[in-house]
């Protein structure tokens, strides 16, 4: 039997609120389905909710809202996609990249060595749904001395009166940190939609927002709105409603809104994501975990512990004392057995773009590390338990046979 990496949930409620979209609202762009999705991830964030066309837009329209540009230093890990880099090199902004820890999350400490008087921003990774060390990111940008090199350029970052903090949460939808969800461990979160994602609207994200007062979220939510619609005070879904044409364009904004019908598809999902689909998700993790409990090779991701608990986005897998040519080996290995597997991610500093602009592997020990060992297993809903033992097995056979 093949087993796909991964697959997008389409099920019967996905197909039933599609076609409502459809053939009942009269609406394809963004409307009431959208706005539905907005108040669904709010419960789970508990934050006001901003859906978008994709992460990298909701990324950028944060950054934008922010005042980043030319002069500007963003600081990212290293271990993450380059979407975390071109949100602020798209605005003219430069990337810092440092180094990971261990659990592939941004190491604080590097954070510390790396913010200087251009720093405004901080976009720390949550990978494969497992938060990154925010009491720690936090107290790092909180130190005297580290705050006093903060030179603000915008009146909302002189509001703010430190590093920006924006979190990747791309995915990490339903993952909790001390108790407290997603959403609610940096100033604003934005998560992905994208269609190999826990929640899916084919292409899409959601921003939630979690400013410190003085802000105040509820009114910035309204002036985001406006800046996903080219500066717009109204969607054509309220300009469509008897009287209401009349709108204003209130700054130079973006047009990265999310339309109706990919609403409808992450709609579906939603309801059901923390009742069914997350505990799901968990279960496959679960059984993996069993599955290689008993081989040394086998370095386990990390599901749960006391502070943190992961949304199971990916399975992360990685083979104890292989390099970067015994990884790949076995993973054509694996996909002879007719197993799709991924590698998350192949290192910014490895890919010609971020080459060519002078970053340099050497530079992140921990990151190539991580990543030359790694392999990445199918974990998506609609999984059975004995595709999933098919899978281990492949693993399994693969590695013996590469030993």
């Amino acid at each position: 039997m093949s087993i796909r990496f991964s697959l997008p949930l389409i099920d019967a409620d996905v197909i039933a609120e599609v076609n409502d979209t459809l053939t009942n609202t009269g609406w394809l762009t963004t409307g009431p389905k959208v706005r539905l999705l907005e108040d669904e991830i709010s419960k789970i964030t508990r934050t006001p909710v901003l859906c978008v066309n994709s992460w990298t837009s909701g990324a950028m329209l944060m950054l934008r809202w922010l005042g980043i540009g030319p002069g500007d230093e963003v600081i990212i890990p290293a271990y993450t996609y380059s979407a975390t880099a071109l949100c602020a090199m798209n605005l003219g902004a430069t990337v810092v990249m440092v180094d990971v820890s261990d659990d592939v999350t941004i190491d604080p400490e590097k954070i510390r060595a790396a913010v200087t008087e251009r720093t405004k921003a901080v976009i720390p990774v949550d990978i494969a749904g497992w938060p990154a060390d925010y009491d720690a990111i936090h107290a790092v940008l909180d130190e005297p001395e580290v705050r006093a090199r903060f030179v603000p350029s915008t009146e909302r970052q002189e509001k703010l009166g430190r590093v920006f903090v924006v979190t990747d949460a791309a995915h990490s939808i339903g993952a909790v940190y001390k108790g407290e969800p997603a959403g609610q461990l940096a100033d604003a979160t934005v998560f992905s939609l994208h269609s190999v994602k826990n929640i899916t609207t084919g292409e899409g994200g959601a921003i939630a927002l979690n400013l410190p007062a003085p802000f105040d979220n509820d009114e910035e939510y309204i002036f985001l709105r406006a800046l996903a619609l080219n500066g717009q005070t109204k969607s054509a879904y309220e300009k469509n409603q008897p009287g209401a044409w009349r709108y204003d364009i209130i700054d130079q904004g973006l047009k990265v809104n999310l339309p109706d019908i990919g609403a409808a598809i992450g709609l579906a999902q939603i309801r059901k994501y923390e009742s069914t689909l997350l505990p799901d998700r968990k279960r496959m993790f679960a059984r993996y975990q069993d599955g290689f409990a008993g081989y040394d090779w086998a370095l386990r991701p990390i599901e749960k512990n006391a502070e943190r608990e992961s949304s199971c986005h990916l399975y992360m897998l990685r083979i104890s004392g292989a390099d970067e040519s015994r990884r790949d080996s076995i993973i054509e290995s694996i996909a002879r057995r007719g197993v799709g597997v991924n590698v998350h991610y192949i290192p910014m500093p490895m890919l010609t773009l971020f080459k060519t602009r002078g970053y340099r592997i050497e530079d992140y020990p921990a990151t190539y590390a991580l990543y030359a060992n790694e392999i990445t297993l199918p974990l998506y809903n609609g999984l059975t338990d004995d595709q999933i033992d098919e899978v281990i097995q492949a693993v399994i056979d693969s590695v013996e046979e590469n030993a």
